[in-house]
């Protein structure tokens, strides 16, 4: 069930821009300007793995995962797209949809554990979130 007071891990609510809901997922931007970075988190308590949803909301997931994918697409135009669950720091369901270029710092590595965050300025971090909003609403 939805829990009308969801409540995303501390961890990623510090270094996270709260950019809307979804119909099942809370979407958030990561605040690093090395990587265009979007995470899905669904708003289920006590999941922690895609295979502890349900068939409805697994299937939810999926499209919301499409759906930012498409987002991450227009907003940012990568030369890839990575989509992870890893979940081994912050076990709440999340999925990272990561816009990857061939030039950027962590190129070809993961961008996990790569370097330190590099938050936005606060201009360009409002702008890519007006930006972001308005390509989910568009979908």
């Amino acid at each position: 069930m939805t829990a009308p007071d969801f409540v995303p891990d501390p961890r990623l609510s510090a270094d996270t821009v709260h950019l809307g809901d979804l119909a099942l997922s809370r979407v958030l931007l990561m605040d690093d300007a090395r990587f265009p970075w979007l995470i899905l988190v669904p708003r289920r308590e006590g999941v922690s793995e895609i295979t502890d949803l349900d068939e409805a909301d697994a299937q939810a997931l999926w499209q919301e995962i499409r759906l930012a994918t498409g987002v991450m697409r227009d907003l940012a135009k990568p030369d890839k797209i990575n989509v992870a669950a890893l979940g081994n720091v912050v076990a709440q369901l999340h999925v990272h949809v990561v816009g990857r270029f061939r030039s950027d710092p962590a190129w070809p590595g993961p961008v996990w554990g790569f370097g330190t965050r590099s938050p936005y300025p606060l201009h360009a971090r409002a702008q890519l979130a007006e930006r972001a909003g308005a390509l989910f609403a568009a979908a």
